[in-house]
């Protein structure tokens, strides 16, 4: 089975096919680079825990969103999940631990079902995704309509731990990439999930079922996105549906410049995390260069355009 996705890529195939993390890493090196230049306190273990705080939740969401990319989906609707789950996490979880974590669980356990049920029906992910984020807000909204709630003592302890020598963001972001790499890149599920993205026929003649990858992709995300908003909700104190809004298409985002790709067939769990800093990096930059809150967007949007084209001028010279 390995054979039908892991073929050798000697020489220039690598190349092409490292290259488009290795662009978002340059990108990210010089958001540090000019981030210390306007900042130089920036670089210390305190600065670095204070800059790469924000990315942590925005990451793990893009371990997510680079799951079901890896099976050609796309998931419109991992924001408001996160959201939800930082509800679920100031509320339920809060008052009571063993409801509040059956609750989370149950939300897993519903991303499943939504990638069985895309997969049976035949309902193209975006559509699904879309119409799932709006249950996902509803359910955010009637648990709690106005930002607030607390977050159980323990959580907010991990959100507030800062080791001395080394920044406490970087845990995290570090150990959820490496286990989704060793997932997607190692294991026998992860190789299902890229051969459903790459060639979902050649998965069915080697007898195996592409209903249940999908659905161990889609439980994946789901079990992901959880982490994300426990991480978001910790950082936060409380729970707010819409605090992750703008993940659903950063994290798209994150995953195209860590070199995914849209038809599926490819897992860049590094690649996603370096995509996911350097996007949250960028807010960083912006604000130090005091641009205003009301241009970053666009401000933001025209770097990661800039990025993705170095990315397909890199391409077509390795081509």
């Amino acid at each position: 089975m390995a054979e039908l996705l892991a073929p050798a890529l000697p020489g220039r195939a690598r190349m092409r096919h490292s290259a488009p993390a290795a662009v978002s890493a340059l990108a990210l090196i010089a958001m540090i680079g000019v981030c210390s230049s306007l900042q130089p306190g920036v670089l210390s273990v305190q600065g670095l825990t204070l800059v790469l705080s924000a990315t942590v939740p925005l990451v793990i969401a893009a371990q997510a969103q680079m799951t079901l990319m890896a099976v050609g989906d796309i998931d419109l609707g991992i924001g408001a999940f996160v959201g939800l789950v930082t509800v679920v996490t100031a509320t339920k979880l809060s008052s009571s631990p063993l409801v509040g974590g059956l609750v989370l669980l149950g939300l897993v356990a519903a991303y499943a079902l939504l990638g069985l049920l895309i997969h049976l029906r035949g309902v193209p992910s975006l559509i699904a995704t879309l119409g799932a984020s709006f249950v996902w807000l509803g359910l955010g909204l009637f648990l709690l309509p106005t930002p607030g709630g607390s977050t159980p003592e323990w959580l907010a302890a991990f959100g507030a731990w800062q080791p001395a020598g080394f920044p406490a963001p970087l845990l995290p972001i570090l150990l959820v990439t490496a286990l989704v790499h060793l997932l997607a890149s190692r294991g026998s599920s992860g190789v299902r999930m890229r051969a459903l993205g790459s060639n979902p026929v050649a998965l069915g003649r080697a007898g195996l079922r592409p209903l249940t990858s999908r659905v161990i992709a889609y439980a994946m995300a789901g079990a992901l996105g959880v982490a994300s908003g426990l991480v978001l909700a910790s950082q936060t104190g409380g729970g707010d549906v819409s605090s992750a809004s703008s993940y659903t298409l950063m994290t798209v985002a994150a995953v195209i410049l860590g070199g995914g790709s849209f038809s599926g067939g490819v897992a860049v769990p590094w690649g996603a995390a370096i995509g996911g800093v350097t996007l949250g990096l960028v807010s960083v930059v912006l604000s130090l260069l005091d641009v205003r809150s009301d241009l970053q967007s666009a401000v933001q949007g025209g770097i990661v355009l800039a990025v993705l084209a170095g990315r397909v001028l890199v391409g077509k010279v390795l081509r």
